[in-house]
């Protein structure tokens, strides 16, 4: 299985910039070591399991927690049976028929 994630997560009691904060958070998906791909409005990380995704997610939440009394998250599943490498097979597959 491939669970696809997209995700996004800030506080939002930190003033006209959070890359300081969120920073710290993509430390964590880096360490993690799961393939993923930051983008300008979020980061994007496969695991294999749903259970991997949300411990991502709380881990998280658990930092931003430490020194913000509000945080603010999206979140998006693609979770796909026999599949692998969808964070890179979805979009060759869009680029191809191109």
């Amino acid at each position: 299985m491939s669970v696809l994630m997209e995700f996004a997560i800030f506080p939002t009691d930190k003033g006209k910039s959070v890359s300081a904060d969120v920073s710290k958070v993509i430390k964590l998906i880096k360490q993690s070591g799961f393939p993923h791909q930051l983008t300008a409005m979020g980061t994007l990380i496969e695991t294999e399991t749903v259970k991997q995704a949300l411990h991502i997610v709380e881990q998280a939440a658990t930092i931003l927690e430490k020194d913000s009394d509000r945080i603010y998250s999206t979140l998006k599943l693609d979770i796909k049976k026999g599949a692998q490498n969808m964070l890179q097979n979805k979009v060759k597959s869009i680029e191809e028929k191109l």
